[in-house]
């Protein structure tokens, strides 16, 4: 064999070794249910994608993934019952939302507890988060990684809002979670708890006033169509839990454990960098669509920390005080380590 030849014959060789090492894993033919709120061209559904596109490549093409973006089998709470029944796969969807199945993930919506997304990564990735997500295994769920949504603000129909007196009387939409209708009240709002996708047509009805959300989740769900106002208030930061059936993941074989955790690992880290990418183009957008945008002036600020403070307390108590002692215990590290 000549020296041209042989160099030829190695490069095919190692074009091929992947593919080989796919063939010869344990691999099953199979289409993984991918359930989520929010729609086509958010960051949510864009890492989704991202997911099955690397699930797909690691596995040959054997295990496909299949999207349900924009809440097309029901919203957060039946989609979770689904994902823990195992007739939908997989789903991602606001961490605070599971404290119906585990109460210590209350914690990630308390209001005004992340300075910025880096310590949430921090605290998430860490032995904290890593430590809730372990605790799905007992309700049929697993916790492969946390994504990115961004700070949630506030959007109405009927006035600016500057100062915590303006949202009081707002009759405003919330997710169907307790703490945000006890902060919501606290703020002397009229808290409606709605699954996601009923929200729209309840604002275009007049059937709520408002809702609160991230920018690019307002941007994505054309809110700017039956919202004026959008205020800057990042109440609260909501880390994203991805989460798979029990069901079928004890049935998965090594190898497929592996190509899911390892797609979700490097899905993860793509999502986040879109979400907050796409943050600061969203509001741009927003005000170019005709919306309203209001900053909060720090003393504001400080004032809906003080209204919602007995919220704070009042959660902390029901979620256990060494659960939201190791909490801020993470995140003062992570400030002290700038």
């Amino acid at each position: 064999m000549t020296r041209f030849t042989r160099r030829t014959f190695i490069v095919a060789m190692a074009a091929l070794l992947p593919l080989a090492t796919v063939q010869a894993a344990e691999i099953s033919e199979r289409t993984i249910k991918f359930a989520f709120q929010n729609n086509k061209g958010h960051p949510q559904e864009m890492g989704a994608q991202k997911f099955a596109e690397l699930v797909g490549a690691k596995s040959g093409g054997k295990i496909k993934v299949k999207l349900f973006p924009g809440g097309q089998l029901g919203g957060d709470v039946q989609t979770i019952s689904a994902v823990q029944g195992g007739t939908i796969e997989m789903s991602v969807l606001n961490s605070g939302i599971l404290q119906s199945l585990s109460r210590e993930f209350a914690v990630f919506d308390f209001p005004f507890l992340f300075a910025n997304p880096a310590e949430a990564d921090a605290v998430t990735d860490g032995a904290f988060g890593k430590g809730l997500h372990a605790k799905l295994a007992e309700k049929n769920l697993i916790g492969l990684g946390f994504w990115d949504l961004g700070f949630r603000n506030i959007t109405n129909s009927k006035h600016p809002i500057t100062k915590v007196e303006d949202i009081a009387g707002l009759k405003l939409r919330v997710i169907q979670s307790p703490i945000y209708v006890d902060m919501f009240s606290a703020l002397g709002a009229n808290p409606t708890p709605l699954a996601w996708p009923e929200v729209y047509s309840a604002l275009e009805q007049k059937a709520v006033d408002g809702q609160e959300n991230p920018n690019t989740t307002i941007r994505s769900a054309k809110l700017n169509e039956v919202q004026k106002h959008l205020a800057q208030t990042r109440h609260v930061y909501n880390p994203q839990s991805l989460i798979f059936s029990k069901k079928l993941w004890d049935k998965l074989s090594a190898d497929e454990k592996k190509i899911i955790a390892d797609a979700a690992t490097e899905a993860t880290a793509y999502e986040r960098q879109v979400s907050r990418q796409q943050a600061s183009e969203a509001i741009e957008e927003l005000k170019k669509s005709g919306m309203q945008v209001t900053e909060i002036a720090p003393a504001e600020l400080q004032r809906m920390r003080d209204k919602v403070k007995p919220v704070i307390d009042k959660y902390s108590a029901q979620v256990g005080p060494d659960t939201v002692k190791a909490l801020y215990a993470e995140i003062a590290k992570v400030r002290g380590g700038k």
